[in-house]
């Protein structure tokens, strides 16, 4: 599956269905949905701003998912500026001409350990589990989780 690292504290935003346009300064033919990579980077200015405690931040972590349907081209800084409460991103910022668009986010309930990296790039989460194993047990907990979550 498609793996994206976004810094903290927009990549709380995005799980929580809060930021719901990613800029970058590339573009992307990717559509779909992709997990949410937290690199262990924290933009401390950013939570200050946002009033955020950065404290409870997970970092080195894959914390979610989301899909992006589209991409949204800027000309402008004052496109920019008016998607403001979409993106939350400072001046340094608005040379960024990407914007993606997210939507369907969903935070995971135990985060997942992962090293990031550039780009969008795959992430292969094993299944297999050995029985007696710590991670067995979160896995069946984890899979108890989700199928009383749907029925």
């Amino acid at each position: 599956m498609k793996c994206l690292s976004v810094s903290q504290p927009y990549a709380d935003l995005i799980v929580q269905g809060k930021k719901t346009i990613e800029l970058r300064t590339w573009n992307t033919k990717f559509r779909g949905e992709f997990l949410v990579h937290a690199p262990f980077k924290i933009k401390k200015d950013a939570c200050k701003r946002l009033g955020i405690d950065e404290t409870k931040l997970r970092t080195g972590v894959i914390i979610g998912k989301a899909e992006i349907y589209d991409v949204k081209v800027y000309n402008s800084v004052s496109e920019l500026k008016a998607d403001y409460k979409k993106h939350f991103a400072t001046e340094e910022f608005l040379r960024h001409k990407y914007g993606f668009l997210l939507k369907i986010p969903k935070e995971l309930r135990m985060p997942i350990p992962y090293k990031g990296s550039l780009g969008f790039f795959n992430v292969h989460l094993g299944t297999k589990v050995k029985e007696n194993d710590i991670k067995s047990e979160l896995f069946d907990e984890e899979h108890r989780y989700q199928w009383v979550g749907r029925h």
